[in-house]
């Protein structure tokens, strides 16, 4: 891990403004760093052990996250100040929203619900699946995740309660549109800044076009299948309008990675981008109508079928907005950004680590999730502050803005392990500095390792 939690760069500045505590302020700094760079599992014991001259025993880090101080920080809250500050640009900015599960196996946990427990059809002969397994349960987050116009990540997040947990904690119940129109509402953007909200099946909710109603904001979400017309009863489905696609004028829309009105929004590996990279390709039609307790919207049918002669209404997806001025090019190209924030669990869960707790009290799980995503926060904010160096060339900058976590992960080690080779070669220099150093490499040893001296 660090030997000297100094040389990491700029992360004291970055988390300065949480508290004053150090106690508190050091546990955050070991869990970021174990988040960046932990090897395997990403556990207490690699937050214990983060800081090698200042290890600690990971009962101590687990206690820490238990503690209700970690919820009076507003962690979250202070850290996106300091990384929306990075953002100099003016234009659109997407706000994405969906819900992510991290499973859990013990029956003792609190906050779960359990999901994918269905039994097998029994069948003559079959050989798997005769032993039974323990039922699993998992821990549900509502996150969004807000993309600035230079491309900017800031994440935000809310934990889904049960039923039974919010009764025992008196909590409030929330679904996750609810929780998701809570984000909205609470965004910390200028009032006449333009937002699009992005979201799935699930974010087709009153609750969700109501908050962005209050603060003027656009929206796409897929139609929901049970979604019908406005009008007098009895009302059609809005499926129903694919009965007249025989006569639909089908436009075509193209898509290449890495070209585009909104190629700054995403994040794309330089192997997906050059002249041999697949195009995707839409047949896209556009429809102006009233949909019963939303209002009048733009529906948009897309498919990639070339001819819908045999084509089935699940081949077509329905996408319906409040942006009746976009084009149907940009509602379908804006839409696609949806897909960022999958890759954004992936980058959480894959490379930080963001599933690999094992507590029983959600109140750890909840310190737990404010930190990775402070750690997610960090990397972001190194990539800002880099980018923003007037003395970078072309190509570096190129490098910053093409990095996702894993990159920007292996690009802040680097410049740990620069920084320590710079520390021992001028501790070697004097006597003192060699005397300091013995005493770092002795600290980094558990107690009962450390031999009498």
């Amino acid at each position: 891990m660090v030997m000297v939690a100094d040389l990491v760069p700029g992360l004291k500045r970055f988390v300065r403004n949480l508290t004053e505590k150090e106690s508190i302020r050091d546990t955050v700094l070991r869990m970021i760093l174990a988040f960046l760079l932990h090897s395997g599992r990403m556990s207490c014991l690699q937050a214990a052990g983060a800081v090698k001259s200042q290890t600690r025993h990971r009962a101590q880090v687990g206690r820490a996250l238990r503690r209700r101080c970690f919820r009076r920080l507003n962690m979250l809250a202070v850290l996106q100040q300091v990384l929306l500050a990075q953002e100099l640009g003016q234009g659109l900015f997407v706000f994405i929203v969906d819900a992510t599960l991290c499973s859990q196996a013990g029956k003792k946990t609190e906050n779960t619900y359990s999901t994918g427990n269905r039994p097998r059809r029994p069948a003559r002969g079959r050989r798997y699946g005769k032993q039974k397994h323990a039922a699993k349960s998992c821990h549900s987050f509502t996150m969004g995740l807000l993309i600035s116009p230079l491309g900017l990540r800031v994440p935000f997040a809310l934990p889904h309660y049960t039923r039974e947990y919010c009764q025992q904690h008196e909590l409030p119940h929330r679904t996750t549109a609810e929780a998701a129109a809570e984000m909205i509402r609470q965004l910390p953007l200028p009032a006449d800044a333009p937002v699009l909200v992005l979201g799935d099946t699930a974010y087709d909710a009153d609750v969700v076009r109501a908050a962005c109603q209050e603060r003027g904001y656009e929206w796409i979400v897929p139609c929901n299948p049970e979604r019908v017309l406005a009008g007098e009863k009895p009302r059609p489905k809005v499926r129903s309008l694919l009965k007249d696609w025989a006569s639909w004028s089908l436009q075509t829309v193209r898509f290449c990675p890495g070209e585009g009105a909104y190629v700054a929004y995403r994040r794309l590996s330089p192997h997906r981008i050059g002249p041999k990279t697949n195009r995707r390709t839409f047949y896209v039609h556009q429809e102006r109508r009233a949909v019963h307790s939303v209002g009048p919207v733009s529906l948009v049918f897309s498919t990639t079928k070339p001819t819908l002669a045999n084509a089935t209404p699940d081949d077509v997806k329905i996408l319906m907005t409040n942006a009746t001025r976009r084009s149907v090019r940009e509602v379908v190209e804006l839409y696609l950004l949806r897909w960022q924030i999958e890759l954004f669990f992936k980058e959480l869960k894959s490379t930080l680590g963001f599933h690999q707790y094992q507590f029983q009290r959600f109140t750890a799980v909840e310190s737990w999730m404010e930190l990775a995503l402070a750690a997610f926060m960090y990397l972001e904010w190194h990539r800002a502050r880099r980018l923003a160096r007037p003395s970078l060339s072309d190509q570096e900058k190129k490098w910053w803005r093409q990095q996702r976590t894993h990159g920007l992960c292996q690009a802040v080690r680097l410049a740990i392990q620069q920084a320590e080779l710079h520390y021992l070669a001028d501790g070697l220099k004097t006597r003192g500095g060699i005397t300091r150093l013995k005493r770092l490499i002795r600290a980094s040893f558990p107690a009962e390792y450390r031999a009498a001296s």
